[in-house]
């Protein structure tokens, strides 16, 4: 396992709720990354915020060269030695997005699924999924539909605080508005979601953002 820079509040935040449970999520891969890969052909993939490795396993299954990361080190630690149980070869970075140090153009998929990555000023996580993704490559955004304030509140979070599919989307707009020929948004949409175990299996649709790297 690699290990990067990482915010040690928000470490420490998520690897308590890992920690208070023996498996936080489904242990499967998410149905929307599987129904969007499946049709792609296997090459770099960058999963971003990996959890307990369910995505990261199917796809280096898949032939896919993966790289996850995530903030969390139980959450790794757990991947890493279900990995090395069924024989799968991933590159683990214990970093958060904005500290991994990912080169420009490195990934031929880059795969966000229900991300918690912090909004700044500068839309600096936005623009470090876009940069990561390669000409001819693919950028997948996933998400849980906008909390109303009442929802928000009851979790004790700002969803102003995190990025969305729409964030990112405004940054796809702004950048085919000043470059026309350099992405292609290839679907934006609601779909329902069916997840019956794991944190968050209470949440009925995702948001599917994917767009396609042409320059």
């Amino acid at each position: 396992m690699d290990e990067k820079n990482v915010d040690l509040g928000e470490q420490r935040e998520w690897d308590a709720r890992y920690a208070d449970l023996s498996q936080l999520w489904s242990g499967r891969p998410n149905a929307t990354l599987i129904s969007e890969a499946t049709s792609l052909n296997p090459g770099r993939v960058l999963d971003v915020g990996c959890g307990e490795g369910a995505d990261a396993l199917w796809l280096s299954e898949q032939g896919w060269q993966v790289t996850a990361l995530d903030v969390s080190k139980v959450a790794l630690d757990r991947a890493e030695s279900e990995a090395a149980a069924r024989g799968q070869h991933v590159t683990w970075l214990h970093a958060g997005l904005l500290e991994a140090g990912i080169e420009p153009g490195s990934f031929d998929l880059v795969s966000a699924q229900y991300p918690a990555l912090a909004r700044t000023a500068g839309d600096l996580a936005e623009h470090a999924l876009l940069d990561a993704v390669a000409p001819g490559g693919t950028l997948l955004v996933v998400h849980h539909p906008r909390a109303t304030t009442d929802e928000a509140a009851k979790h004790g979070f700002d969803p102003d605080d995190y990025v969305s599919p729409a964030n990112v989307r405004a940054l796809l707009d702004a950048t085919l508005a000043a470059h026309p020929g350099d992405w292609v948004i290839e679907l934006d949409e609601t779909r329902p979601r069916h997840v019956a175990s794991g944190a968050g299996a209470h949440h009925t649709e995702d948001i599917v953002l994917r767009a396609r790297r042409l320059a």
